[in-house]
């Protein structure tokens, strides 16, 4: 068998509606919030829960993306929308982006920043890919790479 780089299991996304009511479900369940970041820039929250002893090992993350400022409706997440992806940390993400290419997988969102990409497996679920340590200098054919499809 080939033996790749260190690959690392960081956490799996799942979109939420309330994320207090969410946070309190996972908590009868033994699972605890272990960080949160707001970005009002991005107009979202993540909440990131473990079970005791697993920060940093094996996470659960919880999107909740804030209502539309202009008063519509927020997006209804049915149709496995609420699942988000599944994340591993790479040691180069260069390398494993090549990599995956070079055997006919797309790269949906390119590694422009030289820290994250990401690709769907065969069945479609996004697999979110992030540079271990540092984010890399940006690099080509990355760095000018579009978009493709979604994630």
């Amino acid at each position: 068998m080939e033996k790749f780089p260190l690959i690392k299991f960081l956490h799996t996304m799942i979109r939420v509606a309330d994320p207090d009511k969410t946070v309190a479900f996972f908590r009868l369940l033994g699972l605890e919030e272990v960080r949160r970041h707001e970005s009002a820039q991005g107009r979202f929250t993540l909440i990131f829960l473990a079970a005791p002893d697993q920060a940093g090992i094996a996470e659960l993350e919880l999107t909740y993306n804030w209502p539309p400022e202009d008063g519509s409706e927020p997006e209804a997440y049915d149709g496995g929308r609420n699942f988000g992806h599944i994340a591993y940390q790479v040691e180069n993400i260069y390398e494993t982006c090549r990599r995956l290419a070079d055997a006919g997988v797309a790269i949906n969102r390119p590694p422009r920043d030289g820290y994250m990409a990401f690709v769907k497996s065969p069945d479609g679920i996004s697999v979110e890919l992030l540079q271990r340590g540092e984010r890399l200098a940006p690099e080509e054919p990355w760095a000018s790479m579009e978009n493709a499809g979604n994630w």
